[in-house]
């Protein structure tokens, strides 16, 4: 991983739509989506880390910095090996990293960011109620309390929002998430299509 990986990042808060985008993009030849939610929630609950993660998902609260960082790596790493993720030729859609201002810092090294879909939603009620719904949806006991919901969508605003601030204005695109799946998915293809493209020719 001497490299840095060609990144876009996935921006929005819980319930904006970033893991359905990120799949329908992952889904595509030349992307590669990779949600750090899915990671977690593919952990051994068993395990030394999967308890760790237990341990603050369960309150609705951000795993330790530099345990998501060391559980990342090793992950892509992973990802790598068994070839389903090639650096030189496809394009990273990072879903859920970085989710504060010194992730950004750790990973910085590790990844290039080409862009940033901000994927936003004004309508915080409409958030708790679409995070609620899906929990139920999918058995997600993390997001089947209100409080807990509340408290995430607290939390992506005092430390995951200013995460925009670190990178440069120009690398971020405000795309409005309130729309169909595919008017969504089009204004996230008008911003990550050109920059694959730009990489794949590289």
């Amino acid at each position: 991983m001497a490299d840095r990986f060609k990144t876009v990042l996935l921006f929005g808060a819980p319930g904006a739509g970033k893991g359905t985008q990120g799949e329908l993009l992952g889904k595509i030849p030349g992307f590669f989506h990779m949600s750090t939610g899915d990671m977690f929630r593919s952990l051994d609950r068993d395990s030394e880390a999967g308890k760790k993660f237990e341990s603050f998902s369960s309150k609705g609260e951000l795993v330790p910095d530099e345990v998501t960082i060391e559980l990342w790596q090793d992950y892509m790493s992973k990802r790598i090996a068994e070839g389903s993720y090639d650096p030189s030729s496809m394009l990273l859609i990072l879903d859920g990293l970085p989710r504060t201002v010194n992730q950004a810092k750790l990973i910085e090294p590790l990844i290039e960011v080409l862009g940033i879909v901000h994927l936003s939603a004004k309508d915080k009620e409409a958030m708790v109620q679409r995070l609620r719904h899906r929990a139920m949806q999918q058995n997600r006991t993390d997001d089947a309390k209100e409080e807990v919901v509340r408290n995430r969508l607290d939390i992506y605003e005092r430390e995951t929002r200013p995460v925009l601030n670190v990178y440069d204005a120009s690398l971020v695109h405000e795309i409005d998430a309130i729309g169909t799946m595919a008017s969504v998915l089009c204004s996230v293809l008008n911003v990550v299509a050109p920059i694959q493209a730009h990489h794949a020719a590289g």
